[in-house]
């Protein structure tokens, strides 16, 4: 049976999805973009704080599901300018440590929701 996890800590579903979902001991969380939960204002301008936003929702949702970035296994990274991959980078990696970074891909992509710069997602287990 699969769990929904939802947290006021991060942004709510703009569609008909779910912040994420536990099945037995693994985690699927949707994709974040650089929206604040408190204001619900989009954070734009700067690929840098758009990043750090994302991945403090992403904190959030793990929290929720009583895990942390130590255990995530896959994220999936979609930005709208391969430009901007250094800089994402730089904020993205300083969430994990050598020895329990996961698996990932970047994708450039033509547009995404709310023509964000930068989205991700990921896959933890417990």
């Amino acid at each position: 049976m699969k769990k929904i996890i939802k947290t006021a800590d991060a942004p709510l579903p703009i569609g008909p999805y779910n912040q994420a979902v536990l099945k037995g001991n693994t985690l699927y969380a949707s994709g974040q973009i650089a929206i604040d939960p408190k204001t619900n204002e989009l954070i734009s301008g700067d690929i840098k704080a758009e990043t750090k936003q994302v991945m403090e929702n992403l904190a959030a949702v793990l929290h929720a599901a009583d895990m942390d970035f130590s255990q995530v296994v896959k994220c999936s990274i979609f930005i709208s300018d391969m430009n901007d991959f250094s800089e994402i980078n730089q904020v993205y990696g300083s969430y994990f440590n050598d020895e329990t970074a996961p698996a990932r891909e970047t994708v450039q992509v033509s547009v995404l929701p709310k023509n964000v710069n930068v989205e991700i997602s990921l896959i933890a287990i417990a």
